[in-house]
């Protein structure tokens, strides 16, 4: 207990001197009362705080998983975190998560809501240079929202802008968003990785399909499913960003396939190390492992509007079919935290610890079978590692669980590529896998509200939905928080989604390249945003 104690301490030490509130000497101090070595303590001063202050140059070669044959430019089609990448490598967005996991603006210098929280004002930043050469200003912010807005617009986004009513423009650096209702987290929503700024036509529309943004780097050559080539740009607004001749993203969906390429120094960054394995990567010295807690959760989403998943009694025997420690500890060699059948986090605002935790119980799944009219079930689950690393074998661990409550599920092996096209969202029982989103409101916008796109269950409930508008509007923080629990505890009993777990983010770099201070939540690799925050020591 006191060596995990100690190496814990000596942890905090080294994120200390990292980001500079601590001197060399208290340092060296400290690290040896904890039991380093003198070469050891003086090794990790040399070679990762003084490779905190940036430098220019290099290529950054990093493996992704989620690429697909099936992925394109449009943002509105985004749902890998390859495209994700892409999105927040050649673009910016109106505002973005920081650090601190706060939102902050990017594109927008400031923002202001009026007193009811119906009508945002964005002050845009001036001087800001498209890739063609064009500057950027409020036309060019208007069209790439609206893109995402209006009846025939296919944007999973289009959930998030649904109370805009109207978008003025009022002079070159002032937009004013108008909306039906109030919503205190549209600076968060604004982050969304779809809404990209792109550059508008004379017709005050966007090409979709447009290779040029504002982003620290330029986009030569993409190819889905495989690589995207970017190089540095030379007028990137952003002072002290962007620090990398070339980045470099390839699609690598295998996990140990990424793992052997960056061990071979063949990749400088991988995206997701295997659980099972971080423990024999953190013994080389020449790569760092970064371990971040997040929102992000594997779901096995129900459609409630189809059977047997249109009875409430049979999705509570599913939950109570899993036993999600047991995952935790297999699945993730212990690097996450217990799910409890919603999609908010103990990281995250607003999240309810109250609500009693859900356990594994077959005795009560059976008796919500029988409630059911059920004495059995068989199911078939569809998997794919595009999910998660282990994605399939977490699949036959729970079929192996559920068979202690009379419930056999069949565990049918999906192709990874084109996953998020082809089976999540059409197959009636499957895995899915959510990042990490900012609010409470966008994640159940995006994902539980009636009639939204990307509602993968399919629920419908009167009650949340009037809480979910209700609750965006409310600028009181408790009152809000009430509203919020509520809504967990609707999912909890009711919602057709089984969270298991939130997973830390874990993923390698090589030990030349460097980063300083926290790092954000919201993906892996420093919020997606890598390739912009981080360089070669």
């Amino acid at each position: 207990m006191f060596k995990k104690q100690s190496e814990h301490q000596l942890e905090v030490l080294k994120r200390n001197a990292r980001a500079g509130k601590i001197s060399r000497r208290s340092f060296m101090e400290g690290a040896l009362a904890l039991g380093a070595t003198i070469p050891a303590a003086a090794g990790f001063w040399a070679t990762d705080v003084k490779a905190a202050t940036p430098k220019t140059g290099g290529q950054f070669r990093v493996g992704l998983d989620n690429g697909s044959t099936t992925d394109t430019l449009d943002p509105a089609t985004y749902n890998s975190r390859f495209q994700i990448f892409m999105a927040h490598t050649r673009t910016n967005f109106l505002t973005e998560i920081g650090s601190d996991n706060l939102v902050t603006g990017e594109l927008a210098e400031s923002f202001e809501a009026s007193k009811d929280a119906k009508t945002w004002t964005l002050k845009l930043r001036k001087g800001v240079e498209f890739h063609n050469g064009k500057t950027f200003d409020a036309n060019d912010a208007a069209a790439s929202l609206n893109y995402h807005r209006g009846e025939d617009a296919k944007s999973a986004a289009k959930a998030l802008l649904e109370s805009v009513v109207d978008i003025k423009v009022d002079d070159a650096q002032t937009l004013v968003i108008q909306l039906s209702s109030g919503n205190a987290d549209i600076p968060y929503a604004l982050t969304d990785y779809h809404l990209i700024m792109l550059p508008a036509d004379k017709e005050g529309k966007i090409n979709p399909q447009e290779k040029t943004g504002t982003g620290g780097y330029v986009l030569e050559n993409f190819e889905p499913g495989v690589k995207a080539n970017f190089k540095r740009f030379a007028n990137y607004w952003k002072e002290g960003r962007a620090h990398f001749d070339e980045v470099v993203y390839s699609a690598i969906n295998d996990t140990t396939a990424r793992h052997n390429a960056l061990l071979g120094a063949e990749l400088d960054a991988i995206i997701e190390v295997d659980y099972q394995t971080v423990d024999m990567l953190q013994q080389n010295t020449d790569l760092r492992i970064d371990e971040v807690p997040s929102g992000t959760h594997v779901g096995l989403p129900m459609h409630v509007d189809v059977a047997p998943f249109d009875n409430p009694d049979v999705r509570l025997a599913l939950k109570y079919a899993i036993d999600r420690e047991a995952t935790i500890a297999t699945v993730l060699n212990g690097h996450g935290s217990v799910g409890n059948d919603h999609p908010i986090a103990s990281v995250m605002p607003f999240y309810d610890a109250s609500i009693e935790q859900r356990k594994h119980d077959p005795d009560k799944a059976k008796f919500h079978l029988k409630k059911a009219g059920l004495e059995s079930l068989s199911l078939s689950l569809s998997a794919a590692n595009t999910v998660i690393g282990g994605a399939v074998d977490m699949a036959l661990l729970y079929s192996e669980m559920a068979k202690k409550a009379g419930i056999n599920i069949d565990v049918v092996r999906e192709p990874d590529d084109g996953y998020w096209s082809n089976v999540w969202l059409k197959k009636p029982f499957c895995m899915s896998g959510w990042g990490q989103r900012p609010t409470a409101d966008i994640i159940f916008t995006l994902g539980y509200a009636a009639g939204a796109d990307w509602n993968e269950s399919h629920f419908a409930d009167e009650k949340f939905n009037k809480l979910l508008i209700e609750a965006r509007a409310e600028l009181d923080s408790k009152k809000r928080g009430e509203m919020y629990s509520e809504m967990q505890r609707i999912l909890h009993s009711d919602g057709g989604t089984v969270i298991p777990f939130f997973r830390n983010w874990l993923y390698a770099r090589s030990a030349k390249v460097a980063h300083s201070g926290a790092l954000s939540s919201n993906w892996p690799l420093d919020g997606a945003r890598g390739a912009e925050r981080w360089w070669f020591a």
